[in-house]
Formats: C-alpha cells, sequence, structure tokens
C-alpha cells in the first residue's frame, strides 16, 4: 500500500513542478530515442494513472502500465504506440483539466509517437519530412506529379485520342510502369521495415524477460496481435460503445471508417498483386474484364477508400481538439486526402477506361498514386506500422509472469 501512497505524492509533486528526478529512469544503453519534455510528461501523467486505475479495462495501454511503477523512455515509446487515441480515458479522466494535475493521455501519447516516427525514421535525416507531410504538401505534391505525367503523355501523343479498349499499356508500357512503381515500392518497405526494427530492439520483451521465455509464447502472441490489429479492438472504447470524438459520447463511426480505410487499403493491394500473379504466372495480360478478379478486387477497394477516408476526414473535422496533437492535424488530413484522390481517380479511370479520356486520367491516377506511395514512410501509414508492433510487445508480455513487486507494506 506505501507503493501506492508514493506514487499519488510523487505525481502531485510533479504536477506542481518539484518531482524528484528519478521519476523518469533512462537507461542510455537501452534508449534510441533522446528522453525530452515529450517523454517527460508521459511519465508524469502515468504515474498519476497507475495510483488510480479507474482506465484499466478500457484499452491495452493501461494493463501494460499497471506492469511498471515508473516509465523510462522505452516505455514511453511503447505505451505511446499502443494507444490507439480513442479519447475515452480523457473523458473519463477525474485529473483532466481544468483539474492542476491536467491529465490529457490521448494528448501525450500524440505526442510522443510523432517523436517515435520521426526519430525512428529510415533514412533518419528524413524523418523530418513527418513535420511537413501536411495536407498542402500532399496535395501539392499529387498535382505535381500527375502534371508531369499528363505532360509525358502529351508529348508523346494526344491527350485525347481513339479509344484504346481499356489498354494502359498503349500509354505506359508494362516494363516501365513495373519498374518504376516496383523501385518506390521496395524503398516503402525497406525503410517502414528498417524503421520499425529500430523501435523493436529498443522496446523488445526479450530485453527484460529473456529470449527463451519470448521465444516460447511468440506463435500464440502473433496470433492474438493479427486478430486485434484486423479486429482494431481497442477502437471500441473498452466497452464496445466505441470511443469519443467531439464530445462524450461514444460512438463506433471511427472504428468503422477505419475499417473501410484498412480493409479497402488490403483489397486495392490484392488486386494488384492477383493482376501481376496472371501477367507473369499465367500470361494474362491487361486490360481485365469488368467481372475479372483483379478489377471486382480494386473496384470494391476503392469504394471502401472513399467511405472509409471520407469519414475520417468527417470526424477529424469535428473531434475535440484535446484529443491529441493538433500539430499533427494536417499530417492527417493530408494522407486523408491522398486515399481519397487515389481512389477517386481509380475508379474514375475504370469507369472511362475505354474512351478518348483515358490517357489523361490514367497520368493522373498515376501521379496521385506516386504521391501516395512517396509519402507512406514519412506520413500518418506509419501508425499501423509501429501500433502493430506495440500490440505484438503487448501480447507477448502479458503471457509472461509480471516482474513487479511490491512489498507487504
Amino acid at each position: 500500500m506505501q507503493q501506492v501512497i508514493d506514487l499519488v505524492e510523487r505525481a502531485k509533486a510533479e504536477a506542481k513542478g518539484r518531482a524528484p528526478s528519478r521519476v523518469i529512469p533512462i537507461a542510455p544503453a537501452r534508449t534510441v530515442i533522446a528522453p525530452g519534455a515529450e517523454e517527460a510528461e508521459v511519465a508524469r501523467i502515468l504515474q498519476i494513472c497507475n495510483a488510480c486505475r479507474y482506465c484499466k479495462g478500457f484499452c491495452a495501454v493501461f494493463p501494460a502500465m499497471t506492469r511498471r511503477l515508473e516509465f523510462g523512455a522505452a516505455d514511453a515509446h511503447y505505451l505511446a504506440n499502443l494507444c490507439h487515441n480513442c479519447g475515452a480515458c480523457l473523458h473519463a479522466c477525474q485529473y483532466a483539466p481544468p483539474h492542476e494535475f491536467a491529465v490529457n493521455v490521448p494528448r501525450a501519447m500524440a505526442e510522443v509517437r510523432m517523436k517515435t516516427y520521426h526519430d525512428y525514421a529510415w533514412p533518419q535525416p528524413l524523418g523530418r519530412l513527418y513535420e511537413r507531410a501536411g495536407l498542402t504538401v500532399a496535395l501539392a505534391l499529387a498535382a505535381g506529379l500527375a502534371l508531369f505525367l499528363v505532360l509525358a503523355v502529351a508529348l508523346a501523343g494526344p491527350l485525347v485520342h481513339a479509344p484504346l479498349a481499356g489498354n494502359f499499356y498503349a500509354i505506359f508500357p508494362h516494363n516501365l510502369l513495373a519498374g518504376l512503381f516496383g523501385a518506390v515500392f521496395g524503398f516503402v518497405v525497406i525503410a517502414l521495415g528498417l524503421g520499425v526494427r529500430r523501435f523493436w530492439r529498443e522496446v523488445s520483451p526479450a530485453r527484460d524477460n529473456g529470449a527463451a521465455a519470448v521465444s516460447a509464447v511468440r506463435g500464440s502472441a502473433a496470433a492474438e496481435a493479427a486478430h486485434d490489429v484486423a479486429r482494431l479492438k481497442y477502437l471500441d472504447g473498452g466497452h464496445g460503445e466505441g470511443c469519443n470524438n467531439e464530445d462524450d459520447r461514444f460512438t463506433l463511426w471511427r472504428r468503422r471508417f477505419h475499417h473501410f480505410t484498412f480493409y479497402g487499403f488490403l483489397l486495392c493491394f490484392a488486386a494488384t498483386s492477383v493482376a501481376t500473379l496472371y501477367h507473369y504466372l499465367l500470361d494474362l495480360h491487361a486490360p481485365y474484364a469488368l467481372t475479372s478478379l483483379p478489377v471486382l478486387l480494386g473496384t470494391a477497394g476503392g469504394i471502401g477508400l472513399l467511405i472509409g477516408p471520407a469519414g475520417l476526414l468527417w470526424l477529424n473535422l469535428r473531434r475535440d481538439p484535446r484529443h491529441g496533437d493538433q500539430r499533427q492535424r494536417p499530417m492527417d488530413r493530408g494522407f486523408i486526402a491522398l486515399l481519397l484522390l487515389v481512389s477517386a481517380t481509380g475508379l474514375a479511370l475504370l469507369a472511362w477506361r475505354d474512351t478518348r479520356f483515358m490517357a489523361l486520367w490514367l497520368a493522373i491516377h498515376l501521379g496521385t498514386v506516386m504521391a501516395l506511395f512517396l509519402t507512406l514512410p514519412y506520413g500518418k501509414f506509419a501508425h499501423g506500422i509501429f501500433r502493430s508492433a506495440a500490440l505484438l510487445k503487448y501480447a507477448i508480455e502479458k503471457r509472461l509472469p509480471s516482474k513487479l513487486q511490491l512489498g507487504a507494506d
């Protein structure tokens, strides 16, 4: 009991600006990112939350928090990426502003998340692009690339042409498109993979529990983490009624629109993958019939990427400003705008692929797709990768014995 009392007193002291320095123990050999004010604020808030524990059933953050008494930089990075920013804990918190403790978990976690994206980025100097991945930059990049491709088409032939029966390769050769987008996609995979690898090396549960113990539970933990990612489990507010958005009412729409976006993206990726197999394995070349598997998958994915991002943008514009970090709103909206442009131009290209304007729509669509790909490693898309890694750590960690030992008093 004395330990809990100490936590409360320590939290009160830091809220008044006189906390002891050991509230945030930093282990330099373990910390990849230099700890700063963001990690310090997360540690201060979680000291208070750990003494209260009212929100323990809300999401994975709070059960993971209870396995710790103090929060170093690695803990702050892990828990910040485990947070789904649903806002439920803010509206339930008795210590939220205007209380003197000023507990705002969503905002503190969002600020640390942004720092992890920035500092774990590969190549690291490109992490600064997160600060510029806003709506204006996203639209300008898409417009610039689309214009470049439109001009390239215009130099090679007329923009308005005789119908080509949907043959895109009559405009851009297959090998050119495969080489160009393959190189960009490869870079995206490498950049995101190396970034999340650096993150995992810092927060890996094997550091505290040993490789053998982690290996024994890794399989079941990976299955649970994949299940939680697929369901977006922690966007239900912990009680199944959803998260908060503009006020303290619960809503499941944020979860639903995320599902449309997530599965729409996967369906579009599946359409491209199936078309690749058709081309190289079965020697079946585009254009494909409207009833073919690549077209059906792409159409369903495109519709999902219209509904989901449009809904998320609507919620984002209405969201309580206390939720998250307001400085990240341009990055959020830039990513949403690119998803909308890709889906809208893709569906338009499908609808008008047999008309005289196919070349124009193809150039516009490819420009928006290229803009989306180029910004994936340095924009909002990264949150899904880092959050999946955090969910895996949580699934592993909760299968292992807690090393937290409290005294008998």
